[in-house]
């Protein structure tokens, strides 16, 4: 893949789910394309990076250290984004991520997306609401997990 940004991988995305495909294009001009080899970082736990990551080919590993020692929390597929938090409040990375094979990301700083304000209002406004829904998603899925293992320690009476 070349270092364009294809906007109809935008509108195949969680953060194209409302969006028109002129809307695809015109997010497209704020967003870099980067490509990364098996097991490279994108970011790491801590790092001061506030862009938002949209994975358009291939996977990437999801990390987080605990007790010194890293584990794989999640893995993304095709079409999902990771750092809507660091995105939205411009805080370090609260997790690794880690390509798992080849991987192509689009990523987007919050002054380039700001920048779309003046000629494209609507377009924030449905990006932002893709990025409520894309939290509120992950939120669901780290609850349901939370309430299978609290099903599993309670049947098994804590036991491995």
């Amino acid at each position: 893949m070349s270092n364009e940004v294809d906007y109809k991988k935008i509108c195949q995305s969680t953060l194209g789910d409302e969006l028109e495909t002129a809307d695809c294009g015109a997010l497209a001009t704020v967003m870099q394309a980067h490509e990364f080899k098996d097991g490279e970082l994108l970011v790491t736990e801590g790092q001061k990076d506030d862009s938002l990551i949209l994975l358009v080919e291939g996977r990437v590993a999801v990390i987080n250290k605990t007790d010194g020692e890293e584990e794989v929390v999640y893995t993304m597929h095709e079409g999902e984004c990771a750092g809507t938090r660091a995105f939205v409040d411009r805080t370090p990375r609260k997790a690794t991520l880690k390509a798992v094979g080849p991987a192509t990301v689009y990523t987007m700083k919050p002054d380039a997306f700001e920048s779309l304000l003046d000629h494209h209002p609507r377009i924030v406004y449905k990006v932002m609401r893709a990025l409520f829904r894309i939290t509120h998603a992950n939120l669901m899925r780290m609850n349901k997990e939370t309430e299978e293992l609290a099903r599993y320690i309670h049947k098994t009476g804590g036991r491995y």
